[in-house]
């Protein structure tokens, strides 16, 4: 149960602008130059608070190649997360997984790789058989993981995709929007950003373990922008003939996060300028600010049924928000508690610092306890009675 702690305080930034919106209803410039993409679909997004700084046909139906993936990636690193896949966990390969075409690690029928190798040949090398054996082993076949593909879709108003399979190859209704693309980039990297340590890889090795023995397989990293542009990060290429070249790319400066999203460039290179270009207009319509909270503003936080009656948070907490340029206004802050009731762990978190944008969330911050706190037992009990009458 949450209380509204604190009144609600409104920031005013006179030397700067207004926060983003939470969700993107358009481009937030009013005026939009022409960044001469060969892409046919392209959106840069701000990933912390979902909006859009340009976009070129964002709901247009494409299909993604192996972009395909992060929503593969997705539900692996869901399953992660939740306790329910270890990256240590043996896969073995079937022969369905193995026969996958277009790019692939080659692995053979009835070899075994742990998950984490897996991971790598899929973001690395945008392996097609190893990301169809990871998703037979979560869901049993590779349909039933493309159905869960499909409702995660829906669950993040995905409302222009539709998946046929696992990896991206061409087939007929396999379809997404560079819109969605950033909608699943967002989740899989926000939500779960230990993708990165995999992202960032240039060049790595596996070893192949068959019957025939064993063999080293070197992975090269398909997308070039994490050598190529200041800040990348990541995330996925894909390129089929059909559907040209696609990229999802993700980069940070300055503690902004950026997804830019593009589909159907004519060629590879064209792909990576396509990609700088949005995020080169992105990083020049964003800036951070910061604001800090003290302790006077949020006041005592008390606790019920403890050992002690209030918990002890830091003095200062500091918000980095980041905010679109030629937009001015004021910013709404609210500050919720929990009501809290032992035990309460250290770094439990006790409250958020919520700073809107109208009614449209733009950024928000945890308030953690900085100590642990036993639930009363008898002899604090008696303590506490002595300590109020005597």
């Amino acid at each position: 149960m949450k209380r509204l702690f604190a009144a609600v305080i409104f920031i005013c930034f006179t030397a700067v602008h207004t926060v983003c919106a939470n969700q993107p209803e358009a481009v937030v410039t009013s005026a939009v130059p022409d960044l001469n993409l060969t892409a046919k679909s392209a959106v840069v997004m701000e990933a912390g608070s979902k909006t859009l700084l340009y976009e070129k046909d964002k709901d247009k139906e494409l299909p993604p190649a192996s972009v395909t993936k992060v929503m593969s990636l997705l539900l692996i690193f869901q399953e992660l997360d939740a306790g329910k896949l270890s990256l240590k966990d043996e896969v073995t390969v079937s022969d369905h997984a193995a026969s996958m075409g277009g790019s692939q690690v080659f692995l053979e029928p009835g070899e075994k790789q742990d998950v984490e190798t897996l991971i790598k040949c899929v973001v690395v090398a945008s392996a097609n058989d190893a990301v169809v054996a990871l998703a037979e082993h979560i869901s049993g076949s590779e349909d039933a993981f493309v159905q869960r593909m499909n409702q995660e879709a829906k669950k993040l108003g995905m409302k222009h995709t539709v998946f046929k399979n696992a990896c991206g190859l061409d087939e007929d209704g396999h379809v997404t929007t560079a819109y969605d693309i950033a909608l699943m980039s967002r989740e899989l990297t926000v939500k779960h950003p230990d993708v990165f340590q995999y992202t960032k890889i240039w060049m790595d090795s596996f070893t192949h373990k068959t019957k025939k023995g064993t063999s080293e397989f070197q992975l090269s990293n398909t997308n070039k922008m994490i050598r190529q542009y200041n800040g990348c990060t990541g995330l996925k290429t894909g390129s089929t003939s059909t559907a040209k070249f696609c990229l999802s790319a993700t980069a940070t400066r300055n503690h902004v996060d950026l997804i830019a999203v593009v589909m159907a460039s004519s060629d590879s290179k064209s792909r990576i300028k396509d990609a700088g270009a949005l995020l080169d207009y992105g990083f020049a319509s964003c800036q951070v600010v910061e604001d800090v909270t003290t302790a006077e503003e949020i006041g005592t936080i008390k606790v019920e049924k403890g050992k002690k009656d209030t918990v002890v948070y830091p003095e200062k907490i500091t918000a980095k928000i980041t905010r679109i340029k030629q937009k001015d206004g004021n910013l709404k802050k609210e500050i919720k508690i929990d009501s809290l009731t032992a035990p309460v762990k250290k770094g439990q978190t006790i409250g958020k610092i919520i700073y809107k944008d109208g009614s449209k969330t733009a950024a928000e911050t945890d308030i953690k306890s900085m100590e642990s706190i036993q639930k009363m037992d008898y002899l604090s009990s008696l303590q506490k009675i002595a300590e109020a009458y005597f």
